[in-house]
C-alpha cells in the first residue's frame, strides 16, 4: 500500500501546487495509512526521543546521539505542523537559512543535512512517513582543503615541551598508534600489553581493534606508570589528587597548550592520528591495512589521508616524469 501511495505522490506532483501536495499526503496518510490514533498523537519531540533511543541501540556514542539531538531539535523547532508533512522545499528553505543566520561553512551546512538525512530515513523504515523528503537534497559540495599534518621536527618540539611523564606517554601513544582521543581516555591499564606493543581500544559503535606502538612509546608508558601513586584502573589520570580519568576535553586542552607552548598553530589529538596515518600511507602500507588500524567502516574514510602529502606527489613526479 504504501509504494502505492508513493506512487499516486510522485504522478500528481506534475499538477499540483506545493500547498495542495502538502494537503494531499496529510490526507492519504490520515485516512490510508494513520488509522492507528496512537500513531496520530505522537508530537514531533517523541519521533525524535524514537530516532535517538533506536541510534542508541545501534551502538552510537553519546556524543554523536547529543550531535543528533541538537541538529533535529533546532530544525523541529521551527516547524508548526507535525513532521510526517514536512516538504523537501521546507528543508531546503531550512538549510539555506541556517547557513545564512549562523555565517557557518558548507562543511557545518552538510552535516546538518546529513543528521536530517538520517532521522527523516529512519521516519520512512520505520512507517511513520511515507516517502522521505531528504531523497532529492543531494550532498553540498564542499572545498576540499589539503590539511597539514605533524613534521617530524614538530613532534620534538612537542616533546620537548612536556613536563610530565605522562604527557610525554600521550603524546607518543597517539603519534604511535593513530588512535581516536575517546578511545584514548577510555583506555584501561589492563588493555594495554607491553610485551606485544599493542592495546586494545573500543572504537566507534564499540567495535573492539587493535593498535600497536613504538619502542619509544613503550618506554615512556612504562615510566609513567612507574611513577604514578595512586589506584585508578585508568591509563591516563589528572596529575593532581584524586587522581580522575582524563576526559576527551581536558586531553584536548593540554594537547593545546603544549603545540602553543611550542610555537606552532592548530595542534590537537586529531592531527596526531591525521599524522600516523598519511605517514602509513607515505611509507607504503596498504590502505586496506592503514584502514584496520585506524577503525574505519568505509575506505573512502582512509584514503582521504593518502592525498594529504602534497611534496610526495612532487617527489614522484621528479621521480618519473621530469
Amino acid at each position: 500500500m504504501d509504494n502505492k501511495l508513493v506512487n499516486i505522490l510522485n504522478e500528481m506532483a506534475e499538477y499540483l501546487s506545493i500547498p495542495q501536495m502538502k494537503v494531499l499526503q496529510e490526507t492519504l496518510i490520515k485516512y490510508l495509512c494513520y488509522d492507528d490514533a496512537k500513531k496520530q498523537s505522537i508530537d514531533n519531540y517523541e519521533y525524535l526521543q524514537m530516532f535517538l533511543d533506536a541510534k542508541r541501540i545501534e551502538g552510537c556514542s553519546e556524543r554523536t546521539i547529543k550531535y543528533y539531538e541538537d541538529t533535529i531539535r533546532h530544525f523541529l523547532s521551527r516547524q508548526d505542523d507535525t513532521i510526517r508533512t514536512v516538504t523537501t522545499e521546507e528543508i531546503r528553505s531550512y538549510l539555506s537559512l541556517y547557513q545564512g543566520i549562523n555565517n557557518c561553512s558548507k562543511v557545518t551546512v552538510d552535516n546538518v543535512r546529513r543528521n536530517l538525512s538520517s532521522f527523516f530515513s529512519w521516519l520512512e523504515e520505520e512507517d511513520h512517513i511515507l516517502k522521505s523528503p531528504m531523497r532529492r537534497i543531494h550532498k553540498i559540495k564542499t572545498k576540499k582543503q589539503v590539511k597539514d599534518v605533524i613534521s617530524d621536527e614538530e613532534i620534538e618540539k612537542i616533546r620537548d615541551c612536556c613536563d610530565s611523564s605522562r604527557d610525554l606517554a600521550m603524546i607518543d601513544l597517539l603519534y604511535s598508534t593513530g588512535m581516536r582521543v575517546g578511545e584514548l581516555v577510555n583506555l584501561d591499564i589492563s588493555d594495554v600489553d607491553f610485551d606485544a606493543r599493542e592495546c586494545v581500544v573500543a572504537g566507534k559503535g564499540d567495535k573492539e581493534r587493535k593498535v600497536y606502538f613504538d619502542a619509544k612509546t613503550k618506554l615512556h608508558l612504562q615510566t609513567y606508570l612507574d611513577e604514578r601513586k595512586d589506584c585508578n584502573s585508568a591509563l591516563f589520570v589528572s596529575l593532581n589528587a584524586p587522581y580522575n580519568r582524563l576526559k576527551i576535553s581536558g586531553v584536548e586542552i593540554r594537547i593545546r597548550s603544549l603545540g602553543k607552548a611550542a610555537k606552532l598553530s592548530r595542534i590537537h589529538p586529531h592531527k596526531f592520528r591525521r599524522t600516523m596515518a598519511t605517514r602509513a600511507i607515505d611509507k607504503g602500507m596498504p590502505i586496506e591495512q592503514v584502514q584496520k588500524i585506524l577503525g574505519h567502516s568505509q575506505i573512502d574514510t582512509t584514503l582521504q589521508y593518502a592525498i594529504v602529502n602534497q611534496n610526495n606527489v612532487k617527489l614522484a613526479h621528479q621521480k618519473f616524469i621530469s
